[in-house]
């Protein structure tokens, strides 16, 4: 099986400060859910795994989590996306849950549910937790510059081996290039 995890805040869809707390904040970045597409077309199961903080700092509910998630399933639809599954951490960082990234809690579950392991497993965020997470479950970390991306590529610190794309799309155009893409995972 040839898998992909992705962020979804600042990677598949704009970010803000103020977190996206209703459907109608929940703004794919132009190319992303078309570079979900041409994964999906190569072979590739796209999964999610996102910090939903607002949840514990009640911002919004899971009803509403999961209205946002439906219009990003019918929008990347709209496009012949499909995303496999969508894993989340409900809590706040004071919570010190396992599963809130930079901890890799929700990838080990993937690996679990999907019975397999993540070793050379693509990863793609926009925040070092977002690499940090995947790097230490053994999966490729790759930097967006979307999102908070720049602020992350500037602060340093990245995981050994880390590639960095402006966004999405162009990371998807190379990965997809790349003679390693045709084997990952098989």
């Amino acid at each position: 099986m040839k898998l992909i995890i992705l962020d979804r805040d600042g990677v598949i869809n704009h970010d803000s400060p103020e977190f996206i707390k209703s459907p109608a904040e929940w703004i794919p970045i132009p190319g992303s859910l078309e570079a979900i597409a041409r994964l999906n077309q190569a072979g590739y199961r796209v999964v999610i795994a996102s910090n939903q903080s607002g949840i514990a700092r009640e911002l919004f509910d899971i009803a509403t989590l999961n209205a946002i998630h439906q219009k990003m399933h019918a929008n990347a639809q709209l496009v012949g996306a499909d995303i496999d599954a969508i894993f989340f951490c409900p809590h706040a960082a004071i919570d010190n849950c396992d599963c809130r990234k930079p901890k890799n809690g929700m990838f080990e579950e993937i690996s679990k549910r999907f019975k397999v392991s993540l070793k050379g497993v693509p990863t793609v965020g926009d925040s070092l937790r977002d690499l940090q997470a995947g790097f230490i479950s053994g999966c490729v970390p790759y930097l967006v510059l979307t999102g908070k991306g720049e602020k992350t590529r500037e602060t340093g610190g990245l995981p050994p081996g880390t590639q960095v794309f402006p966004d999405l799309a162009s990371m998807v155009d190379a990965f997809l290039k790349a003679p390693s893409a045709q084997t990952a995972n098989a």
